[in-house]
This record gives structure tokens, sequence and C-alpha cells, in this order.
């Protein structure tokens, strides 16, 4: 049971410490979709992201208006297209990267990722068909994004992958050179990514999850900045559990929002992810935590 104390922090991070929610991700497995033919396997995955989301946007915003958290993003991730679009017999993959785009523009959300190729031990005909399409893919889109995992502790590095994606990072900014190479910030190169990551650019819904999940990620960099504030000059130990401790409020928020979303869409409930990703917001980065532990200058 939450206490008054408790109750009244979470209203101070809110608004003086810029803690958010900063997006709602709901993963959908693609795999259902792979079809012979491409024109096909277009419409089944517009289809199917339009079927499972069409409630996503709104019920984020119901929860926001009736518990006072702020949810900054709703977004879609997918099975990395790679593992979908090898199944159709086509040479050209950007018409799958538009039927993602017109699915998140029919859905209202901020961003659709999972146009990705896990490539960490190799490339299949499908991953560098995938590859090569990114440039015109997210010159052609608004909405989707794009991530490629090139190594993995356990498998090492794609070299290979690693200097294709150093030519597909070139092209994207100059296939998107009349927005300041945009493309490029819409592009992730990976190594170790995780198959359940909420956060855009990275997002995609990796093979060994559920047929479709909610997950939730958490701003933090300005609560855990201003809970080190209240302990300055302590010990390494102090500031540790502080941090731990900090870090358990703002996803327990997390988890709430997750629950309540997961319940009132019908869709599983994956995982609550905080993240110190730093914000144009002034205190909200990371930087200042580094500072506030003893670093002299970020």
């Amino acid at each position: 049971m939450l206490n008054q104390k408790e109750i009244l922090s979470t209203i101070e991070m809110i608004d003086q410490q810029h803690l958010d929610i900063r997006t709602i991700t709901m993963g959908i497995s693609l795999l259902s979709c792979c079809d012979p033919d491409p024109k096909r396997a277009c419409e089944k995955v517009y289809e199917k992201i339009c079927r499972r989301a069409e409630k996503l946007v709104k019920t984020g915003q119901d929860i926001e208006d009736e518990f006072g958290i702020p949810i900054v993003n709703k977004r879609i991730s997918v099975t990395p297209m790679a593992l979908v679009a090898g199944a159709s017999e086509t040479e050209d993959y950007v018409p799958f990267a538009l039927a993602l785009d017109r699915a998140a523009q029919s859905c209202g959300v901020n961003f659709i990722g999972g146009y990705s190729a896990l490539v960490q031990k190799g490339l299949t005909r499908a991953d560098g068909k995938l590859i090569r399409s990114i440039p015109e893919a997210l010159a052609r889109t608004e909405l989707v994004c794009s991530s490629v995992n090139v190594g993995s502790t356990r498998a090492g590095i794609n070299m290979d992958a690693v200097a294709l994606m150093g030519r597909v990072i070139k092209d994207t900014a100059a296939a998107t050179a009349d927005r300041d190479g945009l493309g490029c910030a819409k592009l992730v190169v990976f190594c170790n990514a995780v198959e359940d990551n909420p956060f855009m650019a990275g997002a995609f819904h990796g093979p060994g999850e559920a047929e479709t999940v909610i997950n939730v990620g958490v701003s933090g960099p300005g609560v855990v900045y201003h809970a080190l504030q209240a302990v300055k000059g302590q010990s390494l130990d102090v500031a540790a559990e502080t941090i731990k401790k900090t870090a358990f409020r703002v996803t327990r928020m997390g988890q709430l929002v997750a629950q309540e979303a997961s319940r009132r869409l019908g869709v599983p409930f994956g995982i609550v992810d905080l993240s110190l990703a730093p914000t144009p917001a002034i205190g909200d980065s990371v930087a200042r935590i580094l500072e506030e532990l003893g670093l002299e200058v970020c």
C-alpha cells in the first residue's frame, strides 16, 4: 500500500524531475504474415498491425489522463522484417517498409520499429537484401525505424556486416540529405541486441517473444540525479543503494502503467525498461549523474 510520502514523492518526480513514461510499445509477431507473394505478404502485415494496435494510442491517452502520468510515445515493434520478407519471392523489400509505414500512420503511433536483420554470425540472402534496401526504405517512409545486430558476446562480430553497414549509413545519409540526413537517426547498428527493447530506433519484436506483448520504457536520468543530490558527499555504497532504490520506484510506476495497458488491451505484459538516455530538458542527462558521482566534468 502506498503511503502519503511515497505519493507526494512520485508527484515531485513527475512535476520537477522530468520523470515520464517514455513509451508504451506494442510488440507484434508478423511470422504468420509470411507469403511467397510479396504483395499479399505486405497486405497481411498491414492488416495484422492495424488489427492488433488499433486501440493502442487511445488506451495510452486514457491512462495518461486518468493517472496523471505523462506518456510521451506510443509505438509498435514487429518481427525483424528480414525473417518475414525472406519467405517472399522478390528482390525488392522496400514495399514491406511502406506497408509498415502505412500501418503506423493508420494506428496513429509515433514510430514503428522492426525493419531489421540479425546478422551477428552471418548474412542470409534475405538479410542482405533487407540491409541493402535500408537507405531507400528510410528515405521513403516517415515512421519506420531500422536496426541491424552485427555482433554478440557469444558469436563475435560479423565484420562483413560491419563493412556493409558503414556503406549503408553513408548511403542513408545521402538519401535523406534534404532532411539533414534524418534517415540515420532512424537506424541503429547493434551488438547484443535484446529481443524486447521498447526504445526506438532499435526496437524489434524478437523471434522468442509471444504473439503480442506490451513493453514499457521509463525515463529516469533526472530522477536519479535529484536522488543523488540528497546524498552528496557520502560513500559510493550509499550512492549505489540510492540509485537502486530510485530505480525501483521509477520502475514500479512503469509497471503500473504496463499492467493497466495490458489489462485494457487484452495483451500480455512483457517488460519495463528503465532508460538513462538523455532528453533536451535541462538536468535530464546521464552526464549530470556521472558528475554527481564524482566525475570532474562530462
